[in-house]
């Protein structure tokens, strides 16, 4: 069993004005049955979608879980919470028969329960009205039983959790809890071999005192009977406090099985001094022990936040190729990691942006299978950055990588003040990024995604030959000839056309109106003499006396240009002319502008 769909009403940030409508719930997310890694900005809703799972379900753990004022959207006066739970084996529907559902699937009729909480407050006093968990496919469901809502409690790690305390000995540990459940002693009081070790031990503690061995033989040695010289101290004290038939007894607290186990800490082998690091995997590593139980009927669910907490990045990339292989189990994670996003399978990922969720696998994006596949394969830690962000600039190289940050700050936008990224993927192949943007059904994302591409109409064609100088040595050389202006703009205004045209929902396309990046600056009469002075301060020993129009262009065809050195000092141009004028309508640098703007929501 596992939850296939949470809906949520006026819960948190999930919310409307208004009367709360059924039909129209202000979250409807879709889970998987394995692993599910929430990603997001700050305050994006994911710890709002971890609670209200623990709120329906509640936890193994001894934690209070109650509702509070802060669980209401705004000013509304109720909330509710809809959990649906499918894929039951016969023991485990068992559970819960008077309450299941049937659907249809695929010629099959299958059970699921669905779990309802719905509560209200008062808005005069902000009390809130007591309100259970119901379950049924009616409207309002049933009181599920004690017994029921056993089979439903979830295993969950906190943000920034102190695993040290949740390992060392103490009363009512979690390691204590989760080894109570487990079959090696679950059902076990007094009748457990390590009851009967700690009795022997008590045994062997009475005798200390008493300054014998396990034979009653008196013990040897000054030091030995020192033992016994303090019980005698302390008797004379308790006898004289109480009476003549009362003495002292020493022991370790180990009567029943949870008072042993209270008493074990989890530790790695001949490694002291564990750091938080790895005090960490080894609360998640028990966790998972408590999760993959036997002899368990109910669900099997683990709900961890911030799975990166005290863990370097390679560790992450372990923990995380771990429990994607779990089949057995669910998993809901929250991540602010891109090093994990990187690693984690799309069709695992949900996106939190703008009140809403949005699933990322094949059944919701226009992604295709082998675009997956690609994705998957090229997105690396800087690429994943892109699921974080408020607004994304996709580029082709590492010109545009460069200089558009700089732009930004010339015209007034700070991207990182503003949360965009600038992801350069290294090539134009800019529908297997964007795509996954893209929704098959609404609600339609709303992260604004601006793609940043040459139209690649040049205004030059190129002829090549070989040449020998005096010296006989043979060089290949270039010449390059402007085509006719009616022709070149006739051929550039159709590109545009055509790759504007694959602008669709969030995701728009911005387009250098002349040939490349690096010519429509230069043609640009707001940066052109800074990109001349430039590109010929690094490309000192070239002869530009024949016209630098005519030999940008050659270095543009052969390839020779050396555009991310030239990014690099134009952009340190831009960013000293802060504050100076500059016309952010001229045309041929509009639509870097305009990118920005747009990515920017501004």
């Amino acid at each position: 069993m596992h939850i296939s769909n949470i809906k949520l009403w006026n819960f948190r940030k999930f919310g409307s004005s208004g009367e709360i409508d059924l039909s129209k719930p202000n979250l409807n997310l879709n889970l998987t049955k394995g692993l599910n890694v929430l990603i997001g900005q700050n305050d994006s809703g994911k710890t709002a979608i971890i609670d209200s799972i623990k709120l329906v379900l509640k936890t193994h753990s001894y934690d209070w879980i109650k509702v509070n004022n802060e669980d209401f959207y705004n000013e509304s006066e109720r909330f509710r919470i809809e959990i649906i739970i499918e894929n039951f084996t016969d023991n485990e529907a068992k559970n819960f028969t008077e309450w299941l559902g049937w659907k249809e699937n695929d010629d099959n009729i299958k059970p699921f329960l669905r779990l309802i909480y719905d509560v209200n407050r008062n808005l005069d006093d902000k009390y809130i009205y007591p309100a259970d968990v119901k379950a049924g496919v009616d409207e309002s469901g049933y009181q599920l039983t004690a017994e029921a809502r056993e089979y439903l409690k979830t295993t969950y790690l906190k943000p920034l959790r102190d695993a040290k305390s949740e390992l060392i000995p103490r009363k009512n540990s979690r390691l204590a809890q989760i080894l109570q459940g487990h079959e090696a002693f679950k059902g076990h009081n007094k009748s457990h071999i390590l009851v009967d070790h700690f009795s022997e031990f008590n045994t062997t503690i009475e005798n200390y005192f008493k300054g014998v061995d396990k034979d009653e033989n008196p013990l040897q040695g000054e030091d030995a009977l020192k033992g016994k010289e303090l019980k005698e101290e302390i008797d004379k004290y308790i006898k004289a406090f109480y009476s003549d038939s009362k003495e002292s007894n020493f022991s370790v607290n180990g009567g029943n099985l949870k008072n042993v186990l209270e008493k074990l800490e989890l530790a790695i082998k001949d490694e002291p001094n564990l750091g938080l690091g790895t005090l960490n995997r080894l609360c998640m590593a028990s966790e998972l022990l408590h999760l993959q139980k036997k002899n368990w009927n109910g669900i099997r669910l683990g709900l961890i936040e911030e799975l990166e907490a005290h863990l370097h990045p390679q560790a992450q990339m372990h923990v995380v190729e771990s429990l994607q292989q779990q089949s057995d189990i669910q998993l809901i994670l929250t991540t602010h990691s891109p090093n994990l996003a990187s690693k984690i399978k799309l069709e695992n990922l949900i996106i939190c942006n703008e009140n809403n969720a949005f699933p990322m696998g094949s059944s919701y994006t226009k992604f295709k299978a082998d675009e997956y596949i690609f994705l998957e394969k090229f997105l690396d830690v800087t690429k994943a950055n892109l699921f974080f962000a408020k607004g994304l600039i996709l580029v082709e190289g590492w010109a545009e990588e460069i200089l558009i940050p700089s732009l930004a700050k010339r015209i007034g936008y700070d991207l990182t003040e503003k949360g965009v990224s600038v992801i350069n993927i290294g090539n134009v192949g800019f529908d297997n990024y964007s795509k996954i943007f893209l929704r098959k059904e609404e609600p339609n994302m709303t992260i604004p995604v601006a793609v940043v591409t040459d139209c690649d109409i040049r205004e030059y064609t190129a002829k090549s030959y070989k040449d020998t100088d005096d010296d006989g040595k043979e060089n290949k050389k270039t010449v390059v000839t402007k085509k006719d202006t009616t022709i070149f703009t006739r051929e550039t205004t159709s590109k545009v056309i055509e790759i504007e045209a694959k602008s669709e929902n969030n995701v728009r396309y911005f387009v250098a109106p002349l040939w490349t990046l690096e010519y429509s600056l230069y043609k640009s009469s707001t940066v052109s003499d800074d990109f001349q002075e430039v590109t010929k301060g690094i490309h000192s020993k070239t002869k530009w006396s024949d016209g630098f129009e005519k030999i940008l262009a050659r270095k543009l065809i052969d390839k020779s240009l050396k555009k991310t050195e030239i990014a690099y000092r134009l952009a340190n141009k831009l960013e000293k002319g802060i504050g100076a004028s500059f016309d952010q309508s001229e045309e041929n640098i509009k639509y870097l502008v305009d990118a920005i703007k747009y990515a920017c929501n501004d």
